[in-house]
């Protein structure tokens, strides 16, 4: 029977996900709760009527408690330096210092490079780069003093170069700028906090059906055999929030090769 541990491997530990509104960081919130974590999650949806996409933080919490978890909800749009300043503050009054940082929230557009505006550049850069790197700031000194924690950044296949023989994309050349980013902020600050005990990994789903996946219509005919249950994700992040420092850390995974390496299959979810 699928169920909450509270006396888990994290319990005790204080998990902050954002983007945990819906779809990969709801299942990566409920994965932590499940093994004791006292999980806050962000979003821009707190309740419903707030976003065209089905999905809120009052949802997610929902779900976590019904099953006997800890968890709680902080609004946040993380363009803002000022929010993303209050949802670490937050989130610290309520449940002590973080020691799981899951940054999974993301805003895109698929537009060529061609016509891409500037404005929507800088929220993509903002939000997909800028934001982990800030939250990373705003957690680290507790991490250090601790001599522990985990950081885990959810990048995207997007990240890779294309090779040739070129296929022509949808516009995903940002996109992949961001994740390439995301994965070389990832390498660099593990290189810079491996002496203080703190992990920092980054994580790539499958295709998965999530509501943020079907709005930009990217499962179809050519990739439907492709999608991959969201479980997969959820449990690799997990893995990476429970390895030790000082051998787990600056990988650039995949979630169905990581869970393969380690011989495991993704728990289901409450």
């Amino acid at each position: 029977m699928v169920a909450i541990n509270p006396n888990g491997t994290l319990r005790g530990k204080t998990a902050l996900v954002t983007g945990a509104s819906r779809g990969i960081g709801e299942a990566i919130a409920v994965r932590l709760a499940m093994e004791g974590a006292r999980v806050v999650v962000s979003a821009r949806t707190a309740e419903d009527g707030e976003s065209k996409l089905p999905g809120t933080l009052a949802a997610t919490v929902a779900r976590i408690r019904n099953a006997g978890g800890e968890a709680m909800a902080i609004k946040a749009d993380l363009s803002s330096e000022a929010d993303r300043a209050r949802l670490v503050a937050e989130s610290v009054a309520a449940y002590g210092d973080i020691d799981i940082l899951v940054n999974d929230a993301a805003v895109t557009f698929f537009i060529p490079v061609e016509t891409f505006p500037k404005k929507r550049f800088d929220l993509m850069m903002e939000v997909q780069v800028w934001a982990p790197m800030h939250l990373s700031q705003l957690v680290l000194p507790a991490m250090r003093e601790k001599k522990a924690g985990w950081i885990v950044n959810i990048s995207s296949g997007a990240g890779i170069h294309p090779k040739q023989p070129y296929v022509r994309r949808s516009g995903g050349t940002v996109y992949g700028m961001c994740k390439a980013a995301l994965e070389r902020l990832t390498t660099g600050l593990a290189s810079e906090v491996y002496d203080d005990g703190v992990a920092v990994n980054v994580i790539s789903p499958g295709l998965v059906d999530t509501p943020g996946v079907a709005v930009h219509g990217l499962i179809n005919e050519q990739t439907k055999d492709r999608v991959q249950p969201i479980e997969f994700i959820a449990e690799g992040v997990y893995q990476l929030c429970i390895g030790d420092p000082k051998t787990m850390t600056g990988r650039i995974d995949y979630a169905e090769p990581l869970l393969k390496e380690l011989g495991l299959k993704p728990s289901e979810l409450v």
